[in-house]
């Protein structure tokens, strides 16, 4: 059954909120990259991270050692709260029309990468140019934590790069 792609701008999920569908694959896309912790640890990058790879808590509090176990649900609600901060950065900083593909692999890149490298990223600004493969091509070289390439890192740009360009 050929898959029917929806075209929609930012500016459309402002309004709306982005999909059910869309978030919905972003969550699923982001827990199989982040895995899930109900206790405080130490990620790749060397921040504390607790739940799908949350380095701060709902009050804005960062994650320490002494953070308490969490409970899937929390954990859960957390992801979902992060995914709303980051289509909130989308809608602000993306000016062309995404697919909800596109769109479900920025959320798991923003996630992962923060809305302040994202906004001062040569993607974003060649994604507004129109510039949708050049855009994609920038995914691969953001793949170092602690000034180090890490494996994790790479399979996770190639399937965000893989989504973004699936059509």
């Amino acid at each position: 059954m050929p898959r029917t792609v929806l075209t929609v701008s930012f500016a459309h999920f402002r309004k709306k909120n982005m999909t059910q569908d869309t978030k919905t694959r972003s969550f699923k896309l982001i827990a199989g990259f982040e895995g899930l912790s109900l206790t405080p640890y130490l990620c790749a990058a060397g921040k504390w991270t607790i739940g799908w790879g949350n380095t701060r808590l709902p009050d804005g509090s960062a994650v320490t050692s002494d953070t308490p176990p969490i409970t899937r649900e929390k954990a859960d609600i957390m992801l979902t709260r992060e995914i709303m901060n980051v289509e909130d950065t989308l809608s602000r900083l993306v000016k062309v029309p995404l697919t909800e593909d596109q769109a479900a692999a920025l959320t798991s890149f923003v996630y992962n990468i923060g809305a302040t490298a994202f906004e001062n990223s040569t993607l974003l600004r060649k994604l507004n140019a129109g510039d949708y493969g050049g855009a994609a091509d920038e995914l691969p070289r953001w793949v170092h934590a602690e000034g180090k390439i890490l494996g994790g890192l790479i399979k996770r740009r190639e399937k965000e790069r893989a989504l973004f360009l699936s059509a």
